[in-house]
């Protein structure tokens, strides 16, 4: 049996490549399974993922404020969200993101009144605001806006870290 040995800074180059072009792969089947679920643009949006002590916020924003257009669609899309995700049905972030998703199990076993979801129209968007006082299902949010952090690519953003007191997140 012969043994190749490569110089180390190709073999490290070569262990790179793999990490990086399988996050670009992994991005581009997310946007391309987004647009089955979600009806506005990625490109034209950001995703802004806020974590805080009880929960956190989703909040999806037009890149362009006067894009009334994508404004609406996001609108319109997080309103069914909040509505199906108080149902338990996380279909659409499976679709796009896989049965397989950090965090997602643990959304969808939660027992109604488990955690509570708000939506609110924001400048250029909407925001859904996720709150628990069950740590381990505030944990499992947080993975799970991890990996939607992770998949979006530079379509999404984490927000600042919040204590919430009360009432929560940005205007």
């Amino acid at each position: 049996m012969k043994k190749f040995v490569l110089p180390l800074s190709l073999s490290i180059a070569a262990l790179a490549l793999p990490a990086h072009a399988a996050d670009a792969q992994r991005q581009a089947e997310v946007a391309r399974l987004g647009a089955d679920v979600m009806p506005f643009s990625l490109a034209a949006t950001t995703h802004i993922f806020t974590k805080s002590a009880h929960g956190g916020a989703q909040r999806v924003v037009a890149k362009n404020a006067r894009d009334t257009r994508q404004i609406r669609l996001v609108r319109e899309h997080l309103r069914l969200m909040r509505d199906q995700f108080l149902k338990g049905d996380y279909s659409g972030p499976t679709h796009i993101h896989g049965a397989d998703m950090p965090g997602l199990a643990a959304l969808e076993a939660a027992k109604p009144g488990q955690m509570s979801i708000d939506y609110q129209d924001v400048k250029a968007g909407a925001e859904l605001r996720f709150r628990s006082a069950d740590p381990e299902l505030v944990a499992a949010l947080h993975q799970w806006f991890d990996a939607q952090l992770a998949d979006h690519g530079h379509d999404a953003m984490a927000g600042p870290m919040h204590h919430d007191h009360g009432a929560m997140m940005m205007k």
